[in-house]
């Protein structure tokens, strides 16, 4: 065994070095001083002052390894910036710099110089791991801003106010097995308390701002303001898309919110999760070539998947049950985003095939919304609704002022009101589906 070392305020460590047990107060952290040297904690707790400063520095290093350290009531509890090949392991970090509860509703758009206190805070890092960590009861857990190949696997970020993890323009990252549970705040706003939002952008898994090309499988990010919040719009209205995102054995159920909300970003993939009593289990707004397939969405109070003016997406081998509605697909008769968005000005070229839809108000729903004149601004077409069992809903496919569309081969029985319910609609194909109990009403 080598030699323990009790640290000091403020101290540089320049070579491998494993602290003594106990507990120290170090107002000023201590910093990682050289290249290719490890830190191990031993047990130590190292406190701050007032939640400010960092616990633990690594600025502009490679191969640095911290592990077996617990840090407390710091602004960041470990910070690393512009670095490589770094090892965060097994550390407990919580009670970080929080902001006030009941009154601030959480800015998702706060770049690096900005950002929200945190258990482990990541800038301009690559080719990396934070494994093993426990950064509950705080605001954040793990934030990563401009980071790429970083590998955060089993770690607990649970019990937060703001987000489990954070990638903020961070692309090929593997964020697996981590838990990130009940991580959501309430937000007041009259001053007698009674009107409040609860979640208020808090999120289990937060991904914001060009990070694109990331895997996130097997997390357990269950009963938060949202499962995972993705956006790819800027509040200044500048197009920042979070695209070729892979979401596979995920659960994000139990928000009162959104179980999966990815807005204004192509190409992400949604496969084998679960997304089951939310408000809704995917919110997909102007999303476009998004893939949803073989996720368990059930008992949803709004919808299983909703997406406004979205185009070119795949809904396929899910199963449906008892959400209010299964699927929603409509465009707005004044669409809000349009001009920068130009191409999803319509609602268009979807195809929802192969999914098991039971026990719905309606299973698929679609529909042009109309402007002041009565009239539908836009219109939805070319949707294809193939090969799903609908069955045991009040109406299992609602059509609104749609055109250019296929209904084929699917097997709609027992919905009383309608199997099939078109109205406005024109050009659109029904055909080979087998009904059973099931009228369909023109």
């Amino acid at each position: 065994m080598g030699q323990w070392i009790t640290p000091e305020d403020g101290m540089l460590i320049d070579s491998d070095t494993t602290l003594a047990p106990g507990v120290y107060y170090l107002p000023n952290g201590i910093t990682i001083n050289a290249d290719h040297i490890t830190l191990d904690g031993n047990g130590a707790l190292l406190i701050g002052k007032k939640y400010q400063g960092h616990g633990v520095n690594i600025n502009q290093k490679t191969g640095v390894t911290v592990k077996n350290l617990q840090v407390e009531r710091f602004y960041h509890g470990i910070w690393v910036n512009a670095s490589a090949n770094v090892r965060i392991l097994n550390n407990r970090v919580t009670a970080t710099h929080e902001i006030a509860g009941p009154d601030v509703f959480l800015d998702v758009w706060l770049d690096r110089s900005a950002a929200y206190g945190g258990g482990i805070f990541l800038s301009g890092v690559i080719d990396s791991f934070v494994l093993d960590n426990d950064v509950q009861h705080q605001q954040n857990g793990v934030l990563l801003y401009g980071c790429n190949n970083i590998e955060a696997a089993r770690n607990n970020a649970s019990y937060n106010s703001g987000y489990g993890i954070l990638l903020y323009e961070s692309s090929s990252n593997k964020i697996d097995a981590n838990i990130a549970d009940f991580c959501c705040r309430i937000y007041h706003y009259n001053a007698d308390g009674e009107k409040y939002h609860n979640g208020a952008d808090a999120a289990a898994l937060v991904i914001m701002c060009s990070s694109s090309g990331n895997t996130i499988t097997r997390n357990r990010l269950r009963s938060s303001g949202d499962g995972v919040f993705l956006g790819g719009f800027h509040k200044d209205n500048v197009k920042v898309p979070c695209n070729d995102n892979v979401f596979e054995h995920n659960d994000g159920s139990n928000s009162p919110n959104i179980a999966f909300e990815a807005t204004f970003s192509q190409r992400n993939i949604f496969r084998d999760n679960r997304a089951d009593n939310c408000n809704y289990g995917f919110w997909l707004g102007y999303s476009s070539q998004t893939t949803v397939t073989g996720n368990s969405i059930c008992n949803n109070r709004t919808a299983g998947v909703a997406i406004e003016q979205g185009y070119g997406n795949t809904i396929s081998a899910n199963q449906f049950e008892r959400n209010r509605e299964g699927v929603q697909l409509w465009a707005s008769a004044q669409p809000a985003f349009t001009e920068y968005f130009p191409e999803n000005s319509e609602s268009y070229d979807t195809a929802i095939t192969d999914n098991t839809f039971t026990r719905h108000d309606a299973a698929v729903h679609i529909w042009s919304e109309k402007n002041r004149s009565g009239t539908p601004a836009r219109r939805c077409h070319h949707f294809t609704v193939t090969n799903n069992a609908i069955n045991d809903n009040r109406v299992g496919i609602e059509l609104e002022r749609v055109r250019a569309s296929v209904v084929q081969g699917n097997r709609i029985y027992n919905n009383p009101e309608a199997g099939i319910k078109m109205v406005g609609c024109q050009d659109v194909s029904v055909g080979a589906n087998e009904m059973e109990k099931s009228a369909t009403q023109t």
